[in-house]
């Protein structure tokens, strides 16, 4: 593989027509043929990109190919948004009577997945702890076809052990399909752990700028052209425009990243000694309890980091009301820091119980750094937890 800096922007090399250094958005919704053999042909073609953009796109094309190339994948494709990948995913590969295994400490629309949509079907579901790799093991079946996994975890930054999950799920005829959008193929590569698909919400880092819904799914191409298949009946189709977006934010995705490690590395240390923080959750610190597994499987540590405020809600409600350059938003992996409250944001789709489970506390703020100078970024935390009540 080249470097990440030289895949970002030559992965689509050899697919963009003419001779654009920018590509091209073709928005088109079909595509023509000149006889009847090639019309057959580009009907037929798996992930084509000629035929009907519910099919593929040159757009489509480009990015899954880039994405696919950061991730050491054979291949992949595109969907309408992260939460239409995985279930995509997950449709095309369970059937009523099979069995998943999926952690409890995951992104509120997974855990809605597996444990509301999917048993409406007749598949089974088993949360773990992510952080006791013998839980997998314990909770596989031999009806068990996927094993979900997400390191690190979405709100508490809870890693899971790549290579021994694999080991365990695959031992036991399991698929391990990982949740990669945290760390960023940038940071971690789950396929070169044994990981059988890769799985992004591209509206986050990779797209890193908040101006997009995409998903994105790699791995080897008889696994994702199953996916695919599903996904022209499901219909989650990426807009040619939102695949150009995609691309275009992919492009600078290594520079990004560097820049929201080092923020996210310099605001955990500084938050870590404040006294209104209880607890700060960032793999890259070493009081975090899974740090040497974090070095281990982890090239850097990503812009994400959890804060517990010392007095609970209050302390929470203190610090997003004092920031002034952070944004109070949903999402995450933009080039603008924004801040949630997890408790509050996941209200709605996962119920109280699962949240308290899963240790998600009214004291949690979910950080991501955007890519702002780094002192203006800890000066604006440390200023607005001043005022906050410790």
């Amino acid at each position: 593989m080249t470097g990440f800096g030289t895949a970002a922007v030559h992965g689509d090399d050899g697919l963009v027509p003419g001779g654009a250094v920018a590509p091209p958005i073709v928005q088109s919704a079909t595509f023509s043929a000149e006889s009847d053999e090639r019309f057959t042909e580009i009907a037929t073609e798996p992930r084509g990109s000629a035929f009907y953009t519910r099919y593929g796109n040159p757009n489509h094309a480009q990015v899954a190919a880039v994405v696919a190339g950061l991730e050491g994948a054979e291949t992949g494709l595109v969907t309408a948004s992260g939460m239409g990948a995985i279930s995509t995913l997950a449709l095309a590969l369970l059937s009523a009577g099979d069995h998943v295994v999926v952690q409890r400490s995951t992104y509120g629309g997974t855990t809605s997945l597996a444990t509301g949509l999917l048993p409406r079907f007749g598949v089974a579901c088993t949360q773990v702890d992510q952080t006791d790799t013998g839980a997998f093991e314990r909770a596989l079946r031999p009806e068990t076809r996927l094993v979900l996994v997400e390191t690190p975890s979405n709100p508490l930054l809870e890693l899971t052990d790549l290579a021994a999950v694999v080991a365990s799920a695959h031992a036991a005829g399991a698929l391990v399909v990982v949740d990669n959008t945290f760390a960023t193929p940038v940071n971690q590569r789950p396929l070169s752990a044994g990981a059988d698909l890769v799985w992004h919400s591209g509206t986050k880092f990779l797209g890193g700028h908040s101006d997009v819904s995409a998903g994105v799914v790699v791995g080897p191409a008889g696994l994702v052209e199953r996916v695919w298949q599903t996904a022209i009946v499901t219909g989650s189709t990426l807009g040619p425009v939102d695949a150009w977006l995609l691309l275009r934010g992919i492009r600078t995705l290594p520079l990004r990243v560097e820049r929201h490690n080092a923020n996210a590395l310099a605001l955990a240390r500084a938050l870590e000694r404040h006294p209104a923080v209880a607890r700060v959750r960032y793999p890259g610190l070493p009081s975090h309890p899974q740090h040497a597994l974090a070095r281990r499987q982890m090239t850097g540590f990503g812009g994400v980091l959890g804060v517990e405020l010392t007095a609970g809600r209050a302390g929470a409600a203190a610090l997003l009301a004092g920031l002034k350059l952070a944004k109070r938003a949903a999402s995450l992996g933009s080039v603008s820091t924004l801040v949630v409250h997890p408790r509050s944001m996941w209200a709605g789709i996962v119920d109280a119980a699962q949240l308290a489970a899963a240790g998600i506390g009214d004291g949690l703020v979910r950080v991501s750094t955007g890519i702002e100078d780094t002192a203006d970024l800890v000066d604006d935390f440390l200023a607005a937890l001043d005022a906050a009540p410790a």
